[in-house]
């Protein structure tokens, strides 16, 4: 059975090999194909204004706003200072075309009071920050509202699909206004929220947000699709999906409050090893063992009933996931102060993702035991191939994500 095996990886991870060198080739041209994040904090402005700090990826944001304003000087300043990574140089090429870049923020972001439109106007010059080790320009806005007292709402286009830059932009808003405080998720498919909405409609934003965010995170499903095909029992895939979740939410917590805070360049190659190493594991015991790879070595001990492969396993996947929690925690930017007032819903993102695992286990592993009891050979070539597909699309993430950062 072990010669039958071995065929199983060898035939998988050629063919894989081959179908995807020009994906790897293609390397910086996909590295860049991305999402973008938004950031937005609303208060109260002096006699019925309303102030808002917008934090926006500095590239795209010269990019863009070059191309809307048909702005060619702007356009070689500005990548000019990106590409020196010069950050005084980006912050003057920004402030000497203010008028471009504002006019093109607020034609695709505004507030209003009670159906109202509220006037913009600029308050002092961008500053330059950071989120997740990317540039970021800092614009603060005073909204002169024709309301007081009155109920805002914002909405938010930026850096919309149809300009090509990007595949989705999410604005994350807090707000501290109307006497209210909370936190909404904004996208195309949801482009604006009221500060009266009622709190099951921001729990639902974030709660939805988490469950998208792990639904396109392809490298979050292949991890935990290499977890699926190497556990051998029902018990080990809950514990290594408990283990999983423990572990990202100790650090996405920790990331929230402020007390974490590792680059993405570290991240990712991270995130991309773990799932070479957790779908390579099943490989080498499929190799070592052949037909008997989904037996236990030794009889388990207490009542998780682990043997000492499981227990190693587990103690990876737990490891793993304190990286993979940084990640999440990446796709909001979690890592500034005012993030408490984001806890309750970072909380509710952590549950759509949760969800959305639980799901996917629900769903795949039944189908596998099936197959294992039923068709072992079968079983055996089905979770081979899918440890195979996925150990070899982690390595080629992992040269990519170091190589391209």
């Amino acid at each position: 059975m072990l010669q039958r095996a071995r065929p199983v990886i060898f035939v998988t991870v050629v063919g894989i090999v081959a179908a995807v060198l020009t994906f790897l080739s293609a390397g910086p041209a996909l590295a860049h194909g991305f999402t973008s994040t938004v950031y937005v904090h609303i208060t109260a402005g002096d006699e019925g204004h309303v102030r808002t700090a917008v934090e926006l990826e500095y590239d795209l944001l010269v990019v863009s706003a070059a191309d809307f304003e048909h702005n060619d000087p702007l356009y070689r300043a500005g990548t000019a200072a990106f590409d020196d990574g010069d950050t005084e140089g980006q912050a003057a090429a920004l402030n000497t075309h203010t008028a471009s870049i504002v006019r093109y923020v607020t034609e695709r972001f505004s507030v209003t009071a009670d159906g109202k439109v509220c006037a913009p106007t600029p308050v002092g010059g961008f500053t330059m920050g950071q989120q997740e080790g990317v540039p970021y320009a800092d614009l603060l806005l005073d909204w002169a509202c024709p309301q007081e007292r009155a109920e805002h709402e914002v909405r938010s286009a930026l850096f919309p699909d149809t300009e090509g830059y990007v595949k989705g932009t999410k604005t994350i808003v807090t707000y501290e206004i109307d006497g209210r405080s909370g936190s909404a998720a904004l996208d195309a498919a949801h482009p604006s929220f009221s500060t009266g909405q009622s709190w099951y409609e921001r729990f639902w934003e974030f709660f939805r947000l988490g469950a998208e965010h792990l639904l396109t995170g392809i490298d979050h499903i292949l991890f935990l699709l290499a977890l699926i095909a190497g556990s051998r029992r029902l018990r080990e895939i809950v514990l290594a999906a408990t283990s999983f979740t423990l572990a990202h939410s100790v650090t996405f917590m920790l990331a929230a409050l402020g007390l974490v805070d590792v680059p993405a360049r570290v991240v990712e190659p991270v995130i991309a090893l773990s799932i070479a190493v957790v779908a390579g594991w099943y490989l080498w015991r499929i190799w070592r063992r052949g037909g008997h790879a989904t037996d236990l070595e030794t009889a388990g001990h207490g009542h998780l009933s682990l043997d000492r492969a499981g227990w190693t396993r587990l103690g990876v996947v737990f490891g793993f996931g304190l990286v993979h929690g940084l990640g999440f925690a990446g796709a909001l930017g979690i890592n500034a102060a005012w993030s408490w007032t984001l806890l309750w819903s970072l909380l509710v993102f952590n549950v759509g993702i949760e969800v959305v695992q639980l799901t996917i286990i629900a769903v795949v592993f039944p189908v596998l035991i099936v197959l294992r009891r039923r068709a072992p050979k079968a079983g055996l070539w089905t979770t081979g191939t899918i440890a195979a597909a996925v150990s070899v699309m982690g390595l080629i993430w992992l040269v990519q994500r170091v190589i391209w950062p």
